[in-house]
């Protein structure tokens, strides 16, 4: 499986996203370890619950801002791997 993306915690724990729900995982798990809950993220970021627990659990169709804006509040970067063909571009 193709890596689309490195996340990095606050700690620099490497997590590899290949998919929306390997995404999903990494932001619950960064939402877990702050010992915060899906409600009371809805409450500091102003995205819903339900939209929080639709990206945790992998929907494909979530929107990429809303993705982005929970990496940011969860304190997760992402870093983006290109094939070394690109690098010729």
């Amino acid at each position: 499986m193709t890596t689309i993306a490195t996340i990095f915690e606050a700690n620099m724990t490497e997590i590899t996203v290949t998919d929306p729900s390997s995404l999903g995982a990494a932001l619950r798990k960064a939402r877990k370890a702050l010992k915060i809950s899906q409600e009371d993220l809805s409450l500091q970021t102003g995205i819903s619950r339900t939209t929080i627990r639709a990206i945790e659990q992998g929907k494909q169709t979530a929107h990429v801002g809303l993705v982005l804006q929970l990496c940011r509040d969860l304190g997760l970067t992402i870093v983006v791997t290109t094939p070394d063909s690109m690098d010729r571009l």
